[in-house]
């Protein structure tokens, strides 16, 4: 299974990952590795990608895409590492890599037809202090770190009916404001292209260039000519089942990693759990080595949050 995806141009003849050779390599079996003719380079069928240097099994790791498969509103790495028998750090890092594969899931051709923008505000809380004397009033103190993840996705329409999203792009940003959402618009939603939106006068600048339809949430949740964002709607609730259910708090450091995974999930709910187990899989095994992941225990960290467009 592993050869015939890492190497499916040449139907899973292996493939030289330092000389690009295609002459049949010698089989180690002792190490169960293999070794080039040409340019004598060992490597393994996970050599390059994102399971490189892995010291699990290869089916600890199918274990784990079917458990990540099967989780439809995400995974913590507490439960990952009870259901696969491995450490904390083995199974967050191990989470973290699946979800790294799937950030470039989406091509980056522009959005068309109809499409629905919303966000959904995270770490916004300020839990209150446990004497009254010392309790602040929370509307008036400055949140560092609250942020917002604004979902871009575009309606699968069957006729007049919806049914479902076919493409979503996420991004994170510090408040829901004009400047962004504009960049964001112009950037990936063609120019006359249909776009549902609430309220908010973040979106009322795109007016120029785009057929809005406003539907005002403080009144009703859907206008009377059909205006709604449902489709993002959907996406906020997945997201929030995600962040209460399982993994109860998100930092902002790899809030980025979260959004794009339920994005994925959103884009894929109609798929059979087969067919997503492969698409992840695969985009494992043609992902290139973390940069973020490798080595994350010994020092080699994200050292700042993915912010804006």
């Amino acid at each position: 299974m592993f050869k015939s995806i890492r190497w499916s141009e040449t139907n899973g003849d292996v493939v030289c990952p330092c000389c690009g050779s295609i002459k049949k390599p010698y089989f180690l079996k002792t190490r169960m590795q293999f070794r080039c003719k040409e340019c004598f380079y060992t490597f393994s069928v996970t050599s390059g990608t994102i399971f490189a240097n892995h010291k699990l099994s290869l089916q600890t790791y199918l274990l784990a895409i079917a458990l990540f498969t099967n989780s439809v509103k995400s995974i913590s790495a507490l439960q990952l590492s009870r259901d696969l028998n491995v450490q904390y750090k083995t199974a967050w890092v191990l989470s973290h890599k699946i979800r790294e594969s799937l950030k470039d899931y989406n091509s980056d051709e522009k959005f068309e037809g109809t499409c629905e923008m919303d966000g959904v505000y995270v770490n916004h809380y300020i839990r209150p202090k446990n004497n009254i004397d010392f309790r602040v009033d929370r509307r008036k103190v400055h949140k560092p770190n609250k942020r917002v993840v604004i979902s871009l996705r575009q309606r699968a329409e069957d006729g007049d009916e919806v049914v479902g999203a076919i493409k979503t792009k996420t991004f994170v940003l510090k408040s829901e404001n004009s400047i962004d959402i504009k960049t964001i618009a112009h950037k990936y939603i063609k120019v006359g292209t249909t776009i549902h939106a609430d309220e908010s006068n973040a979106y009322d600048d795109l007016t120029a260039h785009y057929d809005m339809n406003r539907v005002n949430h403080q009144i009703e949740y859907s206008g009377i000519y059909g205006e709604n964002n449902n489709q993002s709607e959907s996406y906020n609730a997945r997201f929030r089942r995600m962040q209460y259910g399982n993994l109860h708090k998100l930092g902002n450091l790899y809030l980025s990693n979260y959004a794009n995974e339920i994005a994925y999930r959103e884009d894929t709910r109609r798929w059979n759990n087969s067919k997503i187990f492969t698409n992840i899989l695969t985009r494992c095994l043609t992902s290139n080595v973390s940069n973020e992941f490798c080595g994350c225990w010994q020092g080699n960290k994200r050292l700042s949050e993915r912010l804006g467009v």
